[in-house]
């Protein structure tokens, strides 16, 4: 039985093997036939159809010539179809671009980059430019390809190339920061070479040792960047990679205090300010979360279960920090800027999982914390103090019973204090105080400023020691400059602490007068203020007058009826001028003068940060004058001598004066309107009066294409809805042909209005007007000129005509071309001279594709007929009347002097 068993089975093995030698020639030839089918597919489908005029097409083409890498590699992953991909690279579609992207990550991810080395060294900086890609799921994709390459391939990409893709970090689009995060920690945060342990070590050594290669490794890549200056940034685009490491604050803090092992590796100052700077970015990252300023379209919209998370880490950083913190400020109390670092940390604490159990560590802390203050009188580390502080004396806080005492013992002393010094100082009723003493009255003054900004300290009576001040130096004189300035600020924060509590009851008519008097007497001062010998105090009372007037608006505004009589207070006429005065003085300013006032030994860097400041500082104030207007504390018609300078000064303050004008003009439309008016007719009036004289235009004076130019700015604030603006630009037009034509009574056909040159300016509006509204704005210039005024072709009523042709949409125009090109030789040209208004009402007549968008409505399609044309080319051919090319044609050759 056996042995027929082993036979049957050795014949069934010689049959199959006689099988398989017939099977195996069939599957090749079927196999070759398979890849001949697909070949003839590849020629015969894709060749045509990746090029497809449908974006859609090509997509698909390159996603299924991927699948066919991926499951036949064999054949089609070489060098002949892989340029097709990376061709499609370079399409002006994201979504084809997108398909390549992906398609190579999965080639790249399964070890298939051994047969794609001539396709990466010949397309690798494609691959690398697609970073800066403008749509963003693009440019992260790529970011990801990078990263795949850099795993499969250790070599493909140079320190260059990762330094430059590293930089993404920093970027605005947080997905592609994120990302790029992500590339950043694999490639130097989870380096094996970081992890490697000293032997003999202990795990709490060797965890501190790989903290430490890990920051430093940070510190490295933050020093070589260059690139931005927030940590804050580069934690949170870490934070979803690198969570673990920045979460870790035990091992952050164990860098920063003293350890006995390794001494050896003790961090320097830079990279402790770094490291601290880290632990508050992350501290902050853990308690709020984005988004960042600049980086999130908005506020995002948290989970519960994110919010648990973030719930959790707030309780573990709080339990955390409760303990290290007395001790790091111990460390660092000579630093005042590592200090003020250190301060912020309270105000993430979570007070409402705490209990009294740390009442010990928060007594070390609030020890701390006094010691800080009081030797220290930076600005900007007291109001951090003073924010940390409002965090432990907050109502809801289980520490209120221990800070609130020691918050208020230690304003008393500083109250105390002032008081002691200032009754010594002011005895005589002049400042006498020594240097000594006006060191410590000016320190004591900014402590309780700075506190004063972040907590109501009213009961303290602080309003009356600033005042005593402020009175002196009003009537007397002799007052530091610092010290001044300090004592508007400390005013300021009364004032604006007494309106933020007024009205929280009843309020009765004597305090609601007691207020107002305090409030009147606060604007006197600041408003002696402004005509201070010093700049820094008059820009500070500047300042305050503006934050004390908003506030006062902003209260009238949220005022309830049932609280009482409100509290009324109006800027008298003087007041306002003085502001006006105080912007035009301080805030539009003329380069030269700047340029020239620099010091010869500053060099160019130190002169360039000085001029950025200056500008900020200048940028500041015009904001400030700005909500005044917004806010309608100032009348609309202040804005006037702003908005003069929209154009002059556009690079520096361009942005705020624009959104100054949209927010009047939501506010009021046609008194916003009356306003650019008015700012027109002002500057002309001006440039008339000047030529009248015979004297040259100076700097402070506009030119006749600086006012042209000015309302075409103004033109286009408009916008593209007609309809909207249709009374603003009514109102404009009836204006200007009233400004124009009021009291004129012809004489004789030469004779005409002094203020004629002025319709050419109004020109400049006609763009925006409906059809329908330029019929009725003729009309309106008809009734007020008069039929045979309009029907006069003298040479002095070329503008005239010029603005009827931008009403009538006619070719009557082509005469204002020697009107503006007339005299050459009166004024010097200052602006572009193809704004003239004799080119664009050629090209009106003419090539519509040279038509700029102010000279008619949108959609409005002229049809030009062939006499329109003829006539276009007789005009062009007469030499001797008019320009042969717009070099030819000077706008400021007007001449008002009609």
């Amino acid at each position: 039985m056996v042995v027929l068993m082993y036979r049957k089975q050795y014949m069934i093995t010689q049959y199959v093997n006689n099988q398989q030698i017939t099977f195996i020639p069939q599957l090749q030839d079927r196999k070759f036939e398979i890849e001949n089918m697909m070949d003839a597919i590849f020629k015969g489908v894709f060749l045509k159809r990746y090029r497809d005029v449908i974006p859609e097409i090509r997509a698909i083409c390159m996603e299924e010539l991927m699948v066919w890498m991926k499951l036949y590699s064999s054949v089609f992953l070489n060098d002949s179809y892989l340029k097709y991909v990376g061709w499609m690279m370079h399409d002006k579609q994201p979504d084809v671009r997108l398909k390549c992207v992906l398609g190579l990550q999965g080639l790249y991810q399964d070890q298939s980059s051994s047969k794609m080395d001539l396709f990466t060294i010949r397309f690798k900086e494609r691959m690398i430019s697609l970073t800066l890609d403008k749509d963003h799921e693009v440019a992260i994709q790529a970011v990801r390809l990078l990263m795949v390459m850099s795993q499969s391939c250790e070599d493909v990409l140079s320190p260059d190339d990762h330094k430059n893709i590293f930089q993404f970090v920093y970027c605005s689009h947080r997905p592609l920061a994120i990302t790029a995060g992500e590339f950043l920690y694999n490639r130097l945060l989870s380096n094996p070479e970081l992890s490697r342990p000293r032997e003999g070590a202990s795990d709490q050594d060797r965890h501190r040792e790989l903290v430490l290669a890990r920051v430093r490794s940070l510190i490295h890549f933050h020093t070589e960047s260059k690139l931005h200056q927030h940590v804050l940034y580069l934690v949170d685009s870490l934070w979803d990679s690198a969570g673990t490491l920045l979460k870790d604050w035990t091992g952050l803090t164990s860098l920063l205090l003293p350890h006995t092992s390794c001494q050896e590796q003790a961090l320097s100052s830079a990279e402790e300010a770094f490291v601290i700077e880290l632990m508050l970015a992350s501290v902050r990252q853990a308690a709020e979360g984005p988004p960042l300023s600049g980086r999130g379209a908005g506020k995002k919209v948290i989970s519960t279960k994110e919010k648990k998370l973030q719930t959790d880490a707030c309780a573990t950083l709080t339990e955390h920090f409760i303990k290290v913190l007395p001790e790091l400020l111990s460390k660092y109390s000579e630093d005042a800027e590592k200090l003020t670092s250190f301060l912020r940390i309270p105000q993430f604490f979570q007070t409402d999982s705490c209990d009294l159990e740390n009442s010990q560590y928060v007594q070390a802390l609030l020890a701390e914390l006094e010691a800080v203050v009081d030797r220290h009188t930076d600005t900007g580390l007291l109001e951090t103090a003073a924010r940390s502080y409002q965090s432990l004396c907050a109502q809801d806080s289980p520490w209120h019973s221990l800070a609130r005492p020691t918050f208020d013992r230690l304003i008393q002393h500083w109250t105390n204090t002032l008081g002691t010094w200032l009754g010594e100082s002011l005895s005589s009723g002049c400042f006498t105080a020594s240097e000594d003493n006006t060191l410590e009255i000016l320190s004591t003054l900014k402590k309780l400023t700075a506190f004063n900004i972040a907590q109501d300290l009213s009961k303290w009576s602080l309003y009356e020691l600033g005042t005593k001040l402020l009175e002196v130096e009003i009537k007397h004189g002799g007052l530091p400059t610092e010290v001044t300035v300090e004592a508007l600020r400390c005013l300021c924060s009364c004032v604006l602490w007494k309106l933020n509590t007024f009205g929280e009851g009843v309020t009765s008519r004597e305090s609601s007068l007691q207020q107002r008097n305090q409030l009147r007497a606060f604007c006197e001062k600041c408003h002696r203020c402004l005509s201070h010998a010093e700049q820094l105090v008059r820009e500070q009372a500047f300042m305050c007058l503006s934050d004390v007037l908003i506030a006062h608006n902003y209260q009238l505004q949220m005022w309830d009826s049932s609280a009482g009589t409100p509290l009324l207070y109006t800027p008298d006429p003087k007041l306002q001028k003085a502001l006006l005065s105080f912007v035009l003085e301080h805030v539009f300013t003329s380069p030269e003068l700047d340029t020239h006032s620099s010091k010869v030994t500053v060099s160019e860097s130190e002169c360039g940060e000085g001029r950025l400041e200056d500008l900020h500082r200048r940028r500041n104030l015009l904001a400030s004058y700005c909500k005044l207007i917004v806010h309608s504390v100032l009348e609309m018609s202040m804005a006037a001598e702003v908005f003069k300078q929209y154009v002059k000064y556009y690079n520096d303050f361009g942005d705020i004066i624009k959104e100054t004008l949209n927010r009047t003009r939501q506010m009021d439309k046609i008194e916003s309107a009356r306003t650019l008016v008015q700012c027109l007719q002002q500057l002309y009036l001006r440039l008339k009066q000047e030529q009248d004289r015979g004297n040259t235009c100076s700097s402070r004076v506009q030119t006749y294409s600086s006012i042209k130019e000015l309302a075409r700015r103004f033109s286009l604030t408009f916008g593209w809805d007609q309809i909207k603006s249709r009374e603003s630009l009514a109102m404009i037009h009836r204006d200007g042909i009233e400004f124009v034509f009021k009291g004129f009574v012809q004489q004789s056909e030469k004779h005409s209005p002094p203020y004629i040159s002025y319709l050419t300016i109004l020109s400049e509006f006609s763009g925006k007007l409906l059809k329908l509204d330029k019929k009725t704005i003729y009309s309106y210039l008809q009734k007020f000129a008069g039929e045979q005024v309009i029907s006069n072709r003298e040479e002095n009523w070329m503008p005239l005509i010029y603005y009827r042709a931008s009403l009538m949409g006619t070719a009557e125009g082509e005469d204002a071309t020697s009107f503006i090109s007339s005299d050459t030789n009166k004024q010097p040209s200052l602006t572009n001279r193809s704004r003239s208004p004799s080119i664009k009402q050629v090209n009106s007549e003419g090539d519509q594709r040279f038509l700029p968008p102010s000279t008619e409505s949108k959609g409005n399609k002229v049809l030009r007929s062939c006499e329109d044309s003829k006539v276009q080319r007789s005009s062009s051919l007469m030499s001797d009347k008019g320009p042969r090319s717009s070099d030819e044609v000077d706008v400021d050759t007007v001449d008002i002097d009609v």
